[in-house]
């Protein structure tokens, strides 16, 4: 097709050539499409950060009551998870109002910037992306425990294990994984068919025979039991609240079908309310269901994170036989398949969410930018980056990464509690009133959970989301503030009609620090810009040099001056600045501008044999009123790929930069701009150029 320009003509860059080796073949931009979910599908492929929680929340509220309650814990573990659950209908509550109310993917972040506006809103963005970070952390280790749990020899290996499932995820997601879809979907409905068969088969032993009972207080590695009558000597009002915020982290998820509810089929609204209550009931029943298993078996968690709880309770309920030990290991398969695809949940929440708060300019916009497979890759570097620091600082450990888990979770529900509550005052739709009581009644208790979280459980690693919390809103609000700077200062009025007259004077300034092909390229260019005046400046930083490229310039043949200034501190920015300030001062309806030869390297050659100097210049130029500096690039890798394939590498000098002699007065001009020239008086030849 004519016009089309031959990109065969443009070859690929190393990043390229990696990404298309590791990533596959770039998608266009005609590939991104969304996939509706089928109300069954949705159920499997949102709800899995949600539903695997049942694995380890429990276990995180004996972590705290045994050592303090002794076997009391095991009492007290039936009330605290009863407790939650009404954190968690009310939750649910406010949530169907959400999804019913704004059907576009952002959940508690698009609520309360509706409602807040985008100041306020960056708590709940905050909020979210503290929460998907520690989410691919917890998920990701929770998982590893159930794989060690089943396969103890792997168990000094946990933490290798838990970051390469991150880096497996992160590799995937750059490629391309898509969360929604049948083939997520299957983990989440295998846990939940095996969690159910281990309840029912528990409740049915209990009742028709006895459930294996174990001895906490003898089990070897388990957690240290507090002897004697805990609700009397060690179950204080600390230790409980410490409990149950340990036990809130069952909760974590129930948030996530508002984030995607652009997912759903239409009518998208309701059958995401439908989605959404199927999960919270199903959360419900199985985090009571074992729950109630830990206090009829008294299983235990241990120091060491594994075996887990839940695999105690699945050997204690399916017994030692065969068909016992088949259903104990798939159950510790289910529970390993839902607790990673739980962490990849994040790594599509995410990305999403950070576009959303950079189109807003809270966060940097390269976040906002698709990769090479479509997806938000930079989103994803980061969020890579981050959950493997976090996993590093707490050792992969799940008991240390609840703190930090349900903080940001129950930040998102307060936000989004308060804001349909605002959001209930302002419009007054029919039912406002039960309503807004559900919404208030969650963005309170929420409230109150965040707060329990930061004082009971301080000093067990809460403090760290404490002050990152606040500091993230404030670092978000700062970049805004950049962001509209910017703006502010790019605007133009709308009330007056931009003016294209030319400048009564125009200076045009050539930087010259060699007589090569890449100073004829900017000299080309500085004359089709028909500037009354075009100068030619050279910067003495050695004399002899000069006077060497006064030669050249002489021989040289064209008609443009070339002024030589001193430099004599060698600063050449400050040098640049001063010229350009006395030209506008002699002159005050003049525009000046600057062209600042570079020559193009490989990125590597350019970073380790070359500086950056016409930029820094460039930059300096640029803030002084009436005057602009502008780069001409000249690609010398292209020079040379061409040289060899001519074979006229073997011409080139072996021994690197000209001698500094006066060329012979016989040498035609055309061989002074031979590719072979670009090196001339190479003692600074950096200076300007690169």
């Amino acid at each position: 097709m004519t016009g089309q320009p031959d990109q065969r003509a443009i070859p690929p860059s190393f990043s390229d050539v990696c990404k298309r080796f590791f990533l596959g073949r770039p998608k266009i931009t005609s590939d991104l499409e969304h996939e509706t979910l089928s109300n069954s599908v949705a159920l499997g492929a949102l709800s899995p950060d949600a539903i695997s929680s049942t694995a380890y929340g429990p276990e995180q509220i004996l972590v705290e009551l045994l050592p303090a309650a002794g076997m009391a814990a095991f009492v007290l573990l039936l009330p605290i998870t009863g407790v939650i659950l009404v954190i968690l209908a009310l939750v649910a509550a406010s949530y169907r109002q959400v999804v019913m109310t704004y059907t576009r993917a952002g959940g508690s972040y698009i609520v309360a910037r509706e409602n807040f506006g985008p100041r306020v809103a960056q708590v709940a963005a905050a909020a979210l992306l503290i929460d998907y970070v520690v989410t691919v952390a917890i998920q990701c280790a929770a998982g590893t425990v159930a794989v060690v749990s089943a396969i103890p020899i792997l168990g000094p290996y946990s933490l290798e294990i838990t970051l390469a499932s991150v880096l497996v995820f992160c590799f995937a997601n750059l490629r391309g994984l898509r969360e929604a879809g049948r083939t997520f979907a299957v983990p989440t409905y295998a846990f939940v068919f095996m969690l159910g068969l281990l309840v029912v088969a528990g409740v049915v032993r209990e009742i028709f025979w006895t459930l294996p009972v174990y001895d906490p207080q003898h089990l070897d590695g388990a957690v240290p039991v507090q002897q004697g009558n805990g609700l009397v000597m060690g179950a204080t009002v600390l230790v409980i609240l410490r409990a149950f915020a340990n036990g809130g982290s069952s909760l974590t998820g129930v948030e996530a079908i508002s984030n995607t509810v652009n997912l759903f089929r239409a009518p998208q609204g309701i059958n995401a309310r439908r989605v959404l209550t199927i999960m919270a009931w199903i959360l419900g029943s199985l985090l009571a269901g074992v729950a109630w298993l830990a206090y009829a078996t008294h299983a235990t968690p241990y120091v060491a994170g594994y075996p887990s709880m839940l695999s105690e309770i699945g050997r204690a309920v399916f017994g030692g036989g065969m068909l016992g030990h088949i259903l104990y290991f798939l159950l510790q398969a289910a529970s390993a398949a839902i607790l990673y695809n739980g962490a990849n949940t994040s790594f599509n929440g995410f990305p999403a969410l950070a576009n959303f708060v950079a189109a807003d300019r809270f966060l940097p916009r390269p976040l906002m930018k698709r990769g090479h497979r479509l997806v938000f890759s930079n989103a994803i570097m980061a969020l890579t980056a981050l959950a493997l620091l976090l996993l590093l600082a707490t050792g992969g450990s799940v008991s240390a990464l609840v703190p930090l888990f349900a903080m940001g979770v129950f930040s998102a529900f307060t936000m989004a509690g308060f804001g349909m509550t605002k959001h209930h005052l302002t419009h007054r739709d029919p039912g406002w009133r039960y309503k807004l009581v559900v919404n208030l009644s969650a963005g309170i208790l929420s409230a109150l959970v965040v707060g329990i979280f930061a004082i009971a459980k301080f000093d067990e690693g809460a403090w760290l989301i404490v002050v990152v919390f606040p500091v993230l809103v404030l670092a978000l609000m700062r970049l805004n503030r950049q962001y509209r700077a910017e703006a502010a200062a790019l605007d133009m009025c709308p009330t007056e009609q931009p003016r294209f007259d030319r400048h009564p004077r125009h200076r045009v300034f050539v930087f010259v620090d060699s007589v090569d092909l890449a100073e004829i390229e900017a000299m080309r260019y500085a004359k089709s810009l028909h500037a009354d005046e075009l100068v030619a400046v050279h910067f003495i930083l050695d004399p002899a040099r000069a006077k060497l490229l006064r030669q050249f310039w002489d021989r040289f043949e064209q008609d443009t001056r070339l002024d030589m200034l001193e430099c004599p501190d060698r600063r050449l920015g400050v040098a640049a600045h001063g010229l350009v300030c006395q030209t506008l001062r002699d002159h005050p309806d003049a525009r000046v501008t600057v062209l600042l030869p570079r020559r193009e390297h490989s990125p590597l050659v350019g970073r380790l044999l070359h500086d950056r100097t016409a930029d820094k210049i460039a930059m300096i130029v640029s803030r002084i009123p009436n005057a602009s500096a502008q780069i001409v690039a000249f690609d010398v890798e292209s020079r040379i790929a061409r040289t060899t394939r001519v074979g006229r590498l073997k011409s080139l000098p072996l021994s690197g930069p000209r001698r500094a002699v006066a060329p012979a007065p016989n040498r035609p001009p055309a061989r002074r701009n031979s590719p072979d020239d670009h090196d001339f008086a190479v003692s600074n030849s950096d200076t300007h150029a690169d």
